[in-house]
């Protein structure tokens, strides 16, 4: 069994105003929400083909973003990417539409699940091929530094991803050349189906840029405000021009790897430590009560507000038309 981590000095945690507290808490509560009506709508056979739910790892992808520039910096990840275009901004619908395979899909439904983009929020993708992110996120940091754009590639890699061996190419080269890249590690544990303790020799991924002397920094994925700080100053390490800097995100997920995947690998006592102990959402719904930044009717009141934007959003997939047979054509060089 994998130990749920000691929230070891939560007390010296840096602190979040009112207004970013409350972002936070409605920024990861669409993307939990949003995922667990994918699952459901993926168990009604509305949505096909792979689906890579996030649902527990919503601090990341939310402390992260709150710390970059959208819309300057860029961002690449792997098939398990819809919480990471809902923090970015992109409709709820427009995504929802993509992993039902509608026309009006962010990629006219031809992505799906797994290789969704965006190009207008600078978001590109979603790869199906693991490890493929930090080869291509590492291409755009150096098209930023050739281009003088004062851009940060914000590249996040799982634990699997992390053994392969295009991940070490890309280390070597974005520190040979000072690249403005942030490789965002998140360490969920398992990779497949397998814990990391069975496939990776070591199993501390922030050091992995040693050899390289890339630094790194192992952080609480759990806890929001953890991610924000150390993200704050990795991007700012990144856009200074002192090249790369990997974080180590400590996360965990409370689903499969993909809905065909029953995770009979891990106990239930496990998967139910970390969702009482330490799930992200419910730490800053705590924070938010006992703070009195909010009181419980708000609460309640983001909470049904939430709700509504996920069902609009599969109302909205499920009555959009299919895409045209010729479009099977469009955006394909013969």
């Amino acid at each position: 069994m994998i130990a749920t981590p000691k929230p070891e000095a939560l007390s010296n945690a840096p602190a979040l105003s009112s207004d970013q507290e409350i972002a936070a808490y409605k920024e990861m509560l669409l993307i939990r929400r949003f995922e667990e009506k994918a699952g459901q709508m993926y168990g009604m056979g509305q949505i096909a083909g792979f689906l890579h739910l996030y649902i527990g790892q919503e601090a990341v992808v939310t402390g992260i973003t709150m710390a970059s520039e959208k819309g300057k910096d860029s961002q690449i990840t792997s098939y398990r990417d819809h919480g990471h275009m809902l923090a970015l901004g992109l409709d709820p619908n427009g995504i929802m539409a993509e992993l039902t395979g509608r026309e009006s899909g962010l990629s006219k439904g031809k992505g799906g699940s797994m290789h969704m983009f965006s190009p207008e929020q600078r978001f590109y993708g979603g790869n199906g091929i693991v490890g493929a992110q930090a080869s291509l996120g590492t291409g755009l940091a150096f098209a930023s530094k050739y281009k003088g754009e004062d851009a940060v590639s914000i590249t996040y890699i799982g634990d699997g991803a992390a053994n392969q061996g295009q991940v070490y190419e890309s280390f070597n080269m974005a520190k040979l050349w000072s690249l403005p890249v942030v490789y965002v590690i998140e360490n969920n544990k398992y990779g497949m189906g397998t814990s990391i303790d069975r496939s990776s020799a070591t199993t501390e991924f922030y050091r992995r840029g040693a050899s390289f002397d890339i630094p790194g920094e192992q952080v609480d994925g759990q806890d929001v405000r953890m991610v924000y700080d150390a993200a704050k100053r990795a991007i700012e390490h990144a856009r200074s021009g002192k090249g790369p800097f990997i974080l180590e995100m400590i996360t965990y997920r409370y689903r499969g790897h993909s809905m065909s995947d029953p995770g009979k690998y891990r106990s239930r006592n496990e998967v139910d430590s970390w969702r009482q102990e330490r799930d992200p959402i419910e730490q800053v719904r705590q924070r938010l009560l006992d703070g009195a930044i909010l009181s419980k009717e708000e609460v309640a009141a983001i909470d049904k507000e939430v709700r509504d934007i996920v069902l609009t959003a599969a109302d909205f997939a499920i009555a959009a038309p299919q895409p045209s047979p010729s479009e099977l054509w469009t955006d394909v060089t013969l």
